[in-house]
């Protein structure tokens, strides 16, 4: 079972860790709609100061594209896996995209767009190497919509279904966030250190294994299960905790 922060789990300094740290409701608070998630000049000043700190270990890792990412936190170009793992940048610079699963995808789109022009309260967001249906306005469609999605997948072993909060994706379905986790402990300036993952969803618990499983640090946001071994309770308490990784003030 997880346990709340109350001292600090992490004894060695920035140095020696490598921080891996989804975006909206992890480093973000959860807004209505995505394009609403803005940060702040005081959390970009942050994660710069804690990428020098462990000497440029630091990830985002996030369901969002690197595009959107970078236009969020501009003018920082950090590592990054995007699209669950699908779209990685690495700390060279280099980017490679998860293709084998696009023409599924694609194939898969149509159904999925016919899905929501059923229903005025679902929301379609293609990425380009996964697709969102989003359903904030209307919580309880979830249970109506996961097993349709689920039923529309089934031909296509190539695709997975990943729940969220109020979002189902459908991704490729030999990549994930836990995956990206192990490509990049194995560049430098990754390889080596303590990796420290903090993650608020079901999205993020591939993330929590993959650093269970090598020795880190897996910070979960929020109350929900999950097989992290801490709990912060909210953002404001993640970036209070990044702060104190490097002796400044919270964002």
């Amino acid at each position: 079972m997880s346990r709340l922060i109350q001292e600090e789990p992490v004894p060695e300094q920035g140095a020696n860790l490598a921080y891996f740290l989804d975006v909206d409701g992890t480093l973000l608070s959860i807004a209505a709609s995505p394009e609403l998630a803005v940060p702040t000049g005081a959390l970009c000043e942050l994660l710069m100061g804690l990428a020098r700190a462990c000497e440029g270990a630091l990830a985002l890792v996030s369901g969002r594209p690197l595009r959107e990412l970078d236009r969020m936190f501009t003018p920082q170009r950090f590592p990054t896996a995007a699209q669950h793992g699908a779209e990685l940048r690495f700390p060279d610079g280099r980017v490679t995209w998860w293709e084998t699963h696009l023409p599924a995808l694609h194939a898969i789109g149509a159904k999925l767009r016919k899905l929501a022009a059923s229903d005025a309260r679902i929301r379609i967001e293609d990425k380009g190497l996964a697709i969102a249906v989003h359903f904030r306005s209307a919580p309880q469609l979830g249970k109506r919509l996961a097993p349709a999605m689920l039923e529309m997948l089934a031909p296509y072993p190539t695709l997975r279904l990943q729940p969220g909060k109020c979002v189902l994706e459908v991704c490729a379905a030999d990549s994930g966030k836990g995956r990206a986790v192990e490509n990049f402990m194995h560049h430098p300036p990754f390889a080596g250190r303590k990796p420290v993952y903090i993650g608020d969803d079901l999205t993020d618990e591939s993330g929590f294994t993959a650093v269970n499983n090598l020795n880190g640090v897996s910070i979960k946001v929020g109350s929900e299960a999950t097989v992290a071994q801490y709990r912060l309770p909210d953002p404001s308490a993640v970036r209070a905790w990044l702060g104190k990784r490097m002796g400044t003030p919270s964002a």
